[in-house]
């Protein structure tokens, strides 16, 4: 209880307690903020991992359809100028 002042002493006992309640509460509601700020950041960090991931196999795909077709083009031309040789 409040000391004895010139104001209701229920008066001041609520506003003591209100403030008592909103001291007492705001570890818990910073930790709340903090658990959430955390989190998001963490999801974010895995969608990026994710679309990373995601380019590179496109990337790696393109790379390997061009090898491919760079291979490919190799053995037509070299036949190409064989049987043009041999046809001479």
């Amino acid at each position: 209880m409040a000391f004895p002042t010139a104001v209701n002493s229920q008066i001041t006992d609520s506003v003591t307690q209100s403030n008592l309640q909103v001291l007492g509460s705001s570890p818990a509601t910073a930790m709340g903020n903090l658990y959430q700020a955390t989190a998001q950041a963490l999801a974010n960090a895995a969608h990026n991992a994710t679309m990373a991931q995601q380019q590179m196999y496109v990337t790696a795909q393109a790379a390997t359809t061009m090898g491919v077709s760079m291979l490919y083009s190799i053995d037509t031309a070299s036949t190409g100028v064989s049987t043009k040789k041999i046809l001479s």
